[in-house]
């Protein structure tokens, strides 16, 4: 395969598989994201199992209750970033082994607590259905397929709810508070259609292997992919918005509640949209933020709020860098020739 990038004699796929004990996971996703090597290639093996000797995840499972919690029991969403659900959330993110005892607590402790009646994930202490989000429910319904739950009945009910809210069809009971009405809307966003929240929906939609997906979550995805389609993502005025948020343009991980043009390329690309015209202004964007080393920077974090910081920002970031190149592709690995 041919690549382009800014800078032809720079290529930073090295930079990304040395091996690094502050951030083990970025070696196992270019492996397997970026080299598609197999799981059972021995150099994955090993990357993958450097990811639960240190860095991030050693941090958050260090931090986590015997009963599988963390800071406090309940629904986990507060505190944000040291609470429970968002620690299930990260470890998605993170690659950690879906076959740790403490993992799969973790998991279990998340769908008995934070799982609403409806099937939605909830951001109350007590789990009540008005305060379910699509944001975050995307965000743990992606990590908890990540993490080997997709035959769960629990996180089949989260799909069915998730897919329900998106086309109304059958619509679920909606809430003034959080998920408002169908196509995305929420009442967090004025009654809107959210963007944040219609990009976590569909990642989590799209972590459901392509053979998996029955007619109703293609359905979804594609009214998803049509929302996301209808505007510029650089310009970013879903839904008629007064005020965008400078976050959108600033490249981050991880993400958590908030979105970013980046992860609205990712997932269009992962969903086959990535020569569609309407995204050409997203991957000039993208290209635009590389370095002369080809190479990202974090703009964007959530340092000092986690239980292990993830890089710095303003540097060049490994993460951001990995980020766009599972959205770019060929257009910002190695030079033709």
């Amino acid at each position: 395969m041919m690549y382009q990038l800014l800078n032809p004699t720079i290529d930073p796929l090295p930079w990304l598989l040395e091996p690094d004990p502050d951030n083990p996971s970025i070696r196992y996703f270019t492996l397997t994201d970026l080299l598609t090597r197999t799981e059972e290639d021995e150099e994955v093996r090993e990357a993958r199992a450097a990811i639960m000797r240190s860095g991030p995840v050693p941090a958050i499972l260090d931090a986590q209750y015997p009963e599988g919690f963390w800071v406090k029991a309940g629904g986990g969403y507060s505190p944000k970033y040291r609470g429970t659900v968002w620690q299930i959330q990260f470890m998605g993110e993170l690659g950690a082994d879906p076959t740790d005892e403490r993992v799969r607590r973790g998991c279990e402790y998340v769908l008995t607590h934070t799982q609403a009646r409806t099937g939605a994930f909830a951001a109350s202490q007590t789990a009540s259905p008005g305060s379910a989000i699509h944001c975050l429910t995307g965000n743990l319904l992606y990590a908890l397929i990540r993490l080997g739950w997709l035959d769960d009945e629990r996180v089949q009910a989260a799909i069915t709810w998730l897919v329900n809210s998106i086309t109304g069809d059958p619509a679920p009971r909606y809430y003034g508070w959080g998920t408002s009405g169908p196509g995305f809307a929420c009442g967090i966003n004025d009654g809107q259609p959210c963007a944040w929240g219609a990009n976590k929906a569909l990642k989590a939609l799209l972590a459901i292997p392509a053979d998996q997906r029955s007619p109703a979550v293609q359905r979804a995805l594609d009214q998803g992919a049509e929302f996301l389609l209808s505007r510029d993502p650089t310009v970013a005025d879903y839904p008629f918005t007064e005020h965008v948020s400078s976050t959108w343009f600033k490249l981050g991980f991880p993400l958590s509640y908030w979105s970013d043009v980046l992860e609205t390329l990712q997932i269009l690309t992962d969903f086959g949209y990535g020569d569609d015209s309407r995204l050409q202004n997203a991957i000039d964007f993208v290209l635009s933020k590389q370095d002369d080393q080809g190479r990202w920077k974090l703009q964007n974090s959530l340092r000092g709020k986690m239980w292990m910081d993830i890089e710095r920002q303003g540097q060049p970031s490994k993460w951001i860098t990995l980020r766009a190149l599972r959205a770019v592709g060929e257009k910002g690995l190695k030079a033709e020739g």
